[in-house]
């Protein structure tokens, strides 16, 4: 997938995946890393603007997903961001963590299960650390 500059018109029919998919299982909670074709979740494709500079965010599913998407525009766009995912899922954390770091950005890593009311509450009183 080619790299699109922000005012460069984009083919919608040609920018996004065109073939079939491979028959595929992983037991929930699944891991990015390991699906195929790997999903673009703006890693390749979206371009920041500074829009929220300074600012902080608080991502769960930060990890795999529209969270990881959700994460990735946050830290283009310049904020700092703290992702939430299960302790399962700690590589395809690991991985959006670098992608934020790259971009000049604090990442905070929270594993943690959202089930878990107590988690919840000691997550957002937490002090960041990155």
């Amino acid at each position: 997938m080619k790299k699109v500059e922000y005012n460069e018109m984009q083919d919608p029919l040609s920018q996004y995946h065109e073939g079939g998919y491979p028959k595929q299982h992983q037991d929930p909670p699944g891991v990015q890393e390991h699906m195929n074709p790997k999903p673009d979740c703006g890693e390749e494709s979206y371009i920041g603007h500074n829009r929220l500079e300074d600012r902080k965010a608080l991502v769960t599913g930060g990890d795999f997903g529209i969270g990881r998407a959700a994460a990735i525009a946050y830290a283009r766009e310049g904020a700092d961001v703290a992702i939430n995912y299960l302790p399962s899922e700690q590589e395809d954390a690991e991985e959006v963590a670098e992608l934020i770091w790259a971009e000049g950005r604090k990442a905070i890593l929270i594993p943690g299960d959202l089930k878990d009311e107590e988690f919840c509450k000691e997550m957002v009183k937490k002090p960041t650390r990155s």
